[in-house]
């Protein structure tokens, strides 16, 4: 286990020794996300009784921080990785791929979850938050990070350039993460968008996490945790496959 240990000791200190970039600037992202939607829709929308908007509004943007951030941490890095060629010097160490896999997935949650606890802590000073679940709260902050972080391990091995990786993110994780209900409850939408948004996988995590704050959600919480879970059992698969195989990491 030192390789396994090694690697994700280097992943984790990779991000946070430019933590103003990696973890500040998020949390600042995110809590202008707050300001600016509580003034614009505060006291003009409610979704669940008794909850303020911006109250609805904090799990949804904690949610979508874990989300980006672990997705970022694991997908840079491979890519970096790979364009500067200091790849090679992980791929001959003895770690298997399965520790190679799981290095980066943890060292992705950790900064996913530390974004997100710092945005929830900053948040509580201007926000009256309840926690009415506070193991569903963990349970899928944790399956969220750990399935973005293996998402940023797809999206690393498979993308060649920067920019594939931008189109990515662009394309990708963003779409999903502003159409998962961070701002706003599945049941204000038509008929079509609330049937497409429930083959967003990121619906879910948003949903299930803010029911453990408010005990209300739109779908049931543990059929949201089994899609999470499997969506993460595929990508985790998908990942392990591309891996094992070698593919744009052993050329």
């Amino acid at each position: 286990m030192t390789g396994f240990r090694t690697l994700l000791a280097k992943e984790v200190l990779r991000f946070w020794k430019v933590s103003v970039q990696t973890v500040a600037a998020p949390v600042l992202t995110a809590l202008l996300y707050l300001v600016v939607f509580a003034q614009a829709l505060e006291g003009r929308m409610q979704v669940y009784e008794g909850v303020q908007y911006t109250s609805f509004l904090v799990p949804g943007l904690v949610m979508m921080s874990v989300l980006q951030n672990a997705f970022a941490n694991s997908s840079s890095s491979l890519t970096q990785s790979k364009i500067t060629g200091n790849i090679v010097f992980v791929l001959l160490a003895p770690i298997s791929y399965r520790e190679f896999f799981a290095a980066y997935v943890l060292a992705s949650m950790v900064r996913g979850l530390a974004v997100g606890v710092a945005t929830l802590l900053f948040a509580v000073w201007f926000v009256e938050l309840r926690l009415a679940h506070p193991l569903w709260v963990l349970a899928f902050g944790l399956l969220a990070s750990a399935l973005a972080g293996a998402l940023g391990v797809v999206a690393g091995v498979v993308s060649e350039k920067i920019d594939q990786l931008a189109a990515f993110q662009n394309f990708v994780i963003m779409p999903l993460t502003f159409l998962s209900g961070v701002f706003y409850s599945l049941h204000s939408l038509p008929a079509f968008w609330r049937g497409l948004s429930h083959a967003n996988p990121f619906f879910y995590m948003v949903d299930g996490f803010r029911y453990g704050f408010f005990g209300a959600s739109d779908f049931a919480p543990t059929a949201s945790l089994a899609v999470v879970a499997a969506s993460f059992f595929v990508i985790s698969f998908a990942s392990l496959w591309l891996l094992r195989s070698g593919y744009r990491l052993r050329h």
